[in-house]
């Protein structure tokens, strides 16, 4: 399951409104980085027929088979530190992270 914070659903509505089309949020991760994965972030104008669809208060959270492996339990938060603000991944599966931050290890 994956889940969303209010300000997290906020956002991606807000940004899903500005774009005018989409059917969600499509979470996964890639290989790279220091300590081997990172995530991955996109808007979904089409379901695939391999996807996993979570409902997070009112939001489709995409995943493909893949990244559910290492996504599934995750909270998608959106937060404002100062002048950075940005979308942060708590992944319960998460090992470890590189120094910079930019990637993790399960």
């Amino acid at each position: 399951m994956i889940t969303l914070t209010e300000a997290a659903t906020e956002r991606v509505q807000r940004f899903l409104a500005n774009r005018g089309k989409g059917v969600g949020l499509r979470l996964g991760v890639k290989t790279t980085g220091c300590s081997g994965m990172a995530y991955t972030l996109e808007f979904v104008d089409q379901l695939e027929d391999t996807d996993t669809v979570f409902d997070a208060n009112g939001v489709k959270v995409v995943l493909d088979p893949k990244s559910l492996v290492y996504l599934d339990g995750t909270e998608l938060d959106y937060t404002r530190e100062g002048l950075n603000e940005g979308f942060k991944f708590s992944n319960p599966n998460e090992k470890a992270r590189c120094g910079c931050g930019e990637s993790f290890t399960v």
